[in-house]
């Protein structure tokens, strides 16, 4: 298991890793089946093992982690643009299309009265949510929400996602060592900060 994690961790010291996990953090705002959440963590892992975390060593490349971060971070922001730029464009058609859907008119209303009110913790708890992210973007855009009040929150939730994805797959390489089980660990956390994501968006707002 050990082998098969360093030849993934021989990755990380070339650019097409970033690459790779850029591409799929950005397109699963539109595929949300698209496991980057899984690629992120199995990266961090990867990048862990070849620093020498996962053997208690002091990390000798921290930079790659903090670059896979940003990378992540960034690309579920413009991710999250593209979806919004696109929704808000999308004129009449996309606004029947949403009015049809009980789940993306729900999440609209609700956006945009936490919008309204200042706050934007659900566009945080959408993107650790499965296709919260997806629904909180196109809802953003095709409701017409200022840019201003979506981005800064856009940006926090990606950076939320990206540590916490990151961090999973780094110290559960420290912890478990650097194997599948490590990941597998990892990934079965990813899921269940989904699950509870899930349940908080959906509940009721109070009266």
């Amino acid at each position: 298991m050990l082998e098969g994690i360093e030849d993934v961790g021989a990755l990380t010291a070339g650019p097409w890793i970033y690459v790779v996990v850029a591409v799929s953090v950005l397109l699963d705002v539109f595929v949300p089946v698209l496991p980057s959440g899984v690629l992120v963590i199995t990266a961090a892992t990867a990048a862990a093992a070849g620093s020498g975390a996962a053997t208690g060593k002091v990390p000798g490349e921290v930079p790659d982690i903090l670059a896979l971060t940003l990378c992540a971070a960034t690309a579920s922001v413009l991710g999250d643009l593209v979806a919004y730029r696109l929704a808000r464009r999308g004129g009449a058609r996309l606004d029947r299309a949403i009015a049809r859907s009980r789940r993306l008119s729900a999440a609209q209303e609700r956006l945009g009265t936490a919008l309204a009110r200042g706050g934007g913790a659900l566009v945080v708890l959408a993107r650790f949510a499965p296709a919260g992210r997806s629904v909180v973007s196109l809802g953003a855009g095709a409701s017409h929400r200022r840019v201003r009040d979506f981005l800064p929150w856009s940006a926090l939730a990606g950076l939320a996602w990206a540590v916490y994805s990151v961090a999973l797959g780094y110290f559960g390489a420290q912890w478990l060592g650097a194997t599948w089980l490590a990941t597998a660990v990892s990934v079965a956390a990813l899921f269940a900060a989904g699950a509870g994501a899930t349940y908080l968006v959906r509940r009721e707002p109070a009266a």
